[in-house]
């Protein structure tokens, strides 16, 4: 979905297109780093 948007928004410049893009993006992001935070959450202290 994300790439279609990117896509639609690249032929027509559709800002809405483009905004539907970045809040992908960001969301993605944002998922990411959850799951970084869970990943280091998981791992034992090092001493």
């Amino acid at each position: 979905m994300k790439e279609f948007s990117w896509k639609v928004f690249s032929v027509t410049g559709s800002i809405d297109s483009y905004l539907l893009f970045k809040e992908m993006d960001n969301r993605d992001a944002d998922n990411q780093d959850e799951e970084e935070g869970t990943e280091q959450e998981l791992q034992p202290p090092v001493h």
